[in-house]
């Protein structure tokens, strides 16, 4: 787990950059752990006007203890695939486990 997690997470300077794979229209929203080279999360949005990547923004600064601005998508707005930008995360959700060092 650890290998996966290290292709899918990494530091840039104080900010946490995530590859993740998101699956919409799940009945909670929740972080899965590993699968292949991505965080795997599901959010219960339908991917509409955007709705699916605002609450996965809402839930992704919940789950690591920072202000909704301080999550950013830097890549795959309309894909399943998406990379984010995490800027100085607060804590780590246990799902994850160990992310390197900063």
């Amino acid at each position: 787990m650890a290998e996966r997690l290290a292709a899918a997470a990494s530091w840039d300077g104080p900010d946490l950059l995530l590859r993740l794979r998101v699956q919409t229209r799940a009945r909670r929203n929740e972080i899965l752990g590993t699968q292949g080279d991505c965080v795997k999360v599901r959010i219960g949005a339908a991917p509409v006007s955007g709705l699916a990547n605002a609450q996965l923004i809402a839930y992704l600064a919940e789950r690591f203890g920072v202000s909704r601005s301080c999550v950013t998508l830097v890549r795959g707005h309309s894909a399943k695939i998406k990379l984010a930008r995490i800027r100085s995360p607060v804590r780590l959700p246990p799902e994850l486990g160990p992310v390197g060092t900063k």
